[in-house]
Order: structure tokens, then sequence, then C-alpha cells
């Protein structure tokens, strides 16, 4: 009778514990599952969740102060009348959840999903102290925006309808650029720190208005142009890419308008005439381009071609001058700006074979049968 109501104790006791065990289980998983919930919640309507916000929103595009061993910024501007640029501004209007990039960066600020600071006109400072507040910014250009229901002071949202985004009136953007060399992997790298959209007005028929409106660093937006696909060609109109990768492979292309220098000034200030100042751009975008080759030792193929060219160009014989560059793009080093030039390399003609007995072909010396 002892033996029997031990079992069963020890069976209840069982059953109690294995109970107990699956509640707690449940309750944590019921907890990771809130806690997913909710950074989906604070995501915003997007399908951008909070892990590829900390995946995409890090500073994974820069490179630690330990790697960089040269570092130049530049500042573009990125004209959207240009062919190359046009996937920025397409489409206009929304065309089945497909928004261009004003209508995204306006939607998110209007969210209060991502800051904006305000244009210093080369001297930017991302900092709290210089965060605009939108809706004054905004109500400056003649953008109408109303506080949102449930926007409290801490956090401020907006509504705008989409006939008072300016996105007919967005013509330019500007970027800055860092171009560093990675001391770690010796080579260079290219990414866009920030983008201020801007505005374009016609003063009746005189020169076009620019108005730049706020910054936005790339960091923050990235997470977002990540899941918006566009097309860039005509020829094809499938989507093939994503505003990410439109921004961070370069594939836009824009005009040097200014570098960062100790006189904080523009390309237009100190090149005021507009063939100095085309040369000035080219020959910035040359350094830029040509700076990984310089840095590498020449080869003896390189230092041959060189010297041919000396030669050719003191002859005087255009046709047979020896570009070093086509011998360096036999390298797997090159750059993703880089310019290649196909020219004419002289062709050495080989040497006649002597009759002696040394360069003669030898009989076999196995027998035949």
């Amino acid at each position: 009778m002892k033996k029997l109501l031990i079992y069963t104790v020890a069976i209840l006791s069982t059953l109690c514990s294995s109970i107990i065990q699956t509640e707690a289980q449940e309750s944590s998983n019921s907890g990771v599952r809130r806690r997913e919930a909710k950074t989906q919640e604070t995501s915003g309507g997007s399908n951008v969740t909070g892990r590829m916000k900390s995946f995409l929103g890090t500073e994974d595009t820069s490179l630690s102060e330990g790697d960089v061993q040269w570092l130049r910024v530049i500042y573009r501007e990125i004209d959207l009348n240009k062919d190359e640029n046009a996937a920025l501004y397409f489409p206009e209007d929304v065309v089945d959840g497909q928004e261009n990039l004003i209508r995204i960066i306006i939607r998110l600020l209007a969210n209060n999903e991502i800051p904006a600071y305000e244009y210093l006109d080369g001297k930017e400072i991302f900092t709290d102290q210089y965060r605009i507040d939108l809706k004054q910014n905004l109500e400056r250009f003649n953008i109408y925006i109303t506080e949102a229901k449930g926007s409290t002071e801490k956090n401020r949202k907006y509504e705008i309808q989409e006939n008072d985004v300016p996105a007919n009136q967005v013509l330019v953007y500007y970027v800055i650029e860092r171009w560093a060399f990675d001391n770690r992997q010796n080579r260079m790298k290219t990414y866009v720190e920030a983008i201020c959209p801007v505005l374009v007005e016609d003063e009746y028929g005189g020169e076009p208005q620019k108005f730049p409106l706020f910054w936005v660093k790339y960091n923050d937006l990235r997470p977002h142009l990540a899941q918006q696909e566009i097309f860039i060609s005509d020829d094809n109109n499938l989507p093939t890419c994503t505003y990410d990768d439109f921004f961070t492979m370069n594939m836009y292309q824009g005009d040097i308008i200014k570098t960062r220098n100790l006189k904080n000034k523009s390309m237009a200030q100190l090149y005021q005439d507009p063939d100095d100042l085309k040369r000035a751009q080219d020959s910035i975008q040359a350094r830029l381009d040509s700076f990984e080759n310089k840095l590498w030792v020449p080869n003896r193929e390189e230092i041959i071609a060189a010297r041919e060219a000396r030669e050719a160009a003191a002859s005087g014989d255009t046709t047979l001058v020896a570009d070093t560059k086509s011998v360096k793009e036999k390298k797997t080093r090159t750059t993703s700006r880089s310019a290649k030039k196909s020219t004419k390399v002289k062709e050495k003609k080989p040497k006649a074979s002597s009759s002696s007995s040394s360069s003669s072909a030898t009989r076999s010396v196995r027998r035949k049968k």
C-alpha cells in the first residue's frame, strides 16, 4: 500500500513539473511575439523591420578611422533632367504603390521615422542641435502640412496630401560623397553620406532658382530605399534594382559643385569662368579615378609601355604612342569610375631564328623497327 502511494505521488509531481515548464515556455514565446509585434509597429506601416533597420541603418557603408588612409569629401549636383538620373523622378504620382524619391523622404519625415537637418551651405552638421522642425521648414516653401491625430510633443507626426508633395518641382538633389582609401583592403571605397532635395522654380524665363530643403542622412534612408524597386532604362521597364542599389553602386551622374576645402568655397566661387569650372571639375574627377592606380608600383610591362610612349612622342610618331593605361587594365585592380582608353601599341617583330646547331631541330634517337 505504501509503495502504491509513493508511486502515485511521483507521477503527480512529474505531471505538475511538465505543466509548469509548458506554461513558462508559452509565456516566453508570447513575450517574444509581443516584442516582435512591437518592433514591427515602430517601423511605421512599411515592410521595414527592426532587424533590417539595425542591419542597413548602421554605419556599414563607412569606414573606421583606423582603416582610412586617405579621404576626400565631394559635393555633387544630380540633375533629374538627365537620362541617367530620371529613375529618381519617376513616377511623378503614386502608381501601384511606386513612389519617387521625394515622396518617400516626405512620407518618412511626416511619420517621424527619420530626422532631417538644416541646410547650412557647406557647413553641414548632423546633430540634434541642427535638426529642423518639419512643419516650419516646409511652410517656408509653401508646402501645406497639418499635424496628424495622435501626435504628441515628443513624437510629432504630420499629414500631407499627395497633391501637396512638390514631386514635379524637386528636379535636383545634392549629395555628399566620401571617397576613402581602405588601408585594410587596399582599395578605394565611395559611399553617399547625405542627400538634399532641391526645389527648382523658373523665374519667368530667366535663370531657374534653386532652393535646398534639408539634409537627410543616407544611413537613415537606406533601410527604406532598399524596399523600393525601380527600373533605370527605357528599353527595359522591368524593375531591376532598388533605390539603395542606385546610390551604393554610384549609378547616378552628377557634376562636382564643391569639395571640402579650408576656405569653404564652392567650385563656382573658385572658378567663375564656365570653361575654367569645367576643366577643374574634370581634373578633380580624373584625380579621384586614378588615385588608386598611382599607389601601386608599376610592373615590367607598364615600364616598357611608358618608355615606348616617351620614345614615340620624342620621334613625333603619334600612331605608335603606347598608352600605359591599356597595360594597367590587364590588372584586376580597377576603380569603378575609371575611363578605359584603347590605343595602338607598338608591336615588336620577332627576331629571325639563326641557323646555328643550337637552335636547329634534333633527330630522334629511337630506332625504327
